[in-house]
């Protein structure tokens, strides 16, 4: 079924492929392609080179069957992934800075799913076709403890857990600055940023988010920074850097919410998911807790304050 929708303000001067790539949810290269084959048009006129711009109230509509089956994924044996845990319903993985989770704009291989795919077969029929086992997501620089499951029943039961907020999920962080309170709640909806639609922001439109933090310890040399324990409430993309960002404590290193900073020196956003605790989704008298020490190379940066 082709899809029509109107610019908004929010979208306006944005690329073409991009706007696109946000209606239908597709690859940015499979846009490419849509735009390539006049399947794309602005205003009734075709369009295809992926570089135009739109404007607020343009119609940009696609020509597309949006309905039909979604390409089926690949698995990927080369995809190294460390699992910490697993049984008949499960799977706990510890995923390593620079891998995305599932498929996506300009990621449609080498991602985490393609490489479970090859050890668990049985993933192709759980949960969304293009994420089988996904019920949350890491950014592609996080590292750390992801939950996956393995049945549709575990699919199920996680994600209800998830919105019920009976999955505690910590996270460790190195922000700018030292906090004035050594705990707290950030409570601010996010949303996209009018601005930069590519980013996320604290909006009064968004959606509810709450993450909690307690600062474990600070430095003052060579720079003011200050470790903290996160535990997200919610789930919103991007959410604890985009908490800390808008109570002036961005993540050290995350060049896209204002982190990145040559006072310290840092090979990537210092941002880590830590722990893991829950009942399992099947077996509810049973407690899980999972627990993943700093990478090498956060504890580098850590140590170096010390």
């Amino acid at each position: 079924m082709a899809v029509e929708e109107e610019v908004p303000a929010a979208l306006d001067g944005e690329r073409i492929d991009r706007v696109v790539a946000m209606m239908t949810g597709a690859s940015r290269s499979e846009v490419s392609k849509w735009l390539s084959e006049g399947l794309v048009a602005r205003n009734d006129e075709v369009v295809a080179v992926r570089s135009t711009r739109v404007a607020e109230g343009d119609m940009v509509a696609v020509d597309v069957d949006l309905d039909a089956p979604p390409p089926s994924l690949e698995p990927e044996p080369g995809i190294e992934v460390s699992v910490v845990h697993v049984d008949d319903d499960l799977i706990v993985v510890d995923k390593p800075a620079g891998l995305v989770v599932h498929p996506g704009a300009g990621n449609d291989t080498g991602t985490l799913v393609q490489g479970l795919l090859a050890r668990f077969p049985e993933l192709r029929d759980v949960g969304d076709p293009l994420r089988p086992g996904i019920v949350h997501r890491l950014d592609k620089d996080t590292s750390g403890l992801l939950l996956v499951a393995r049945t549709p029943a575990a699919h199920e039961a996680l994600t209800a857990m998830m919105a019920a907020r009976e999955v505690q999920r910590r996270y460790l962080t190195l922000v700018w600055g030292h906090p004035e309170a050594a705990s707290g709640l950030i409570d601010a909806p996010i949303g996209r940023s009018a601005r930069e639609p590519t980013k996320m922001a604290v909006s009064a439109r968004g959606k509810e988010a709450r993450t909690r933090y307690e600062v474990r310890q600070t430095f003052d040399e060579p720079v003011e920074v200050a470790l903290l324990e996160c535990r997200l409430e919610t789930g919103r993309t991007h959410q604890i850097r985009v908490h800390l960002a808008a109570i002036g404590h961005p993540v050290v290193g995350d060049a896209r919410y204002r982190g990145a900073r040559a006072a310290l020196a840092a090979p990537r956003m210092v941002l880590h998911a830590a722990s893991l605790e829950l009942r399992h989704p099947v077996h509810r008298d049973q407690e899980l807790r999972f627990e993943s020490p700093l990478p090498a190379d956060l504890a580098a940066v850590i140590d170096g304050l010390r």
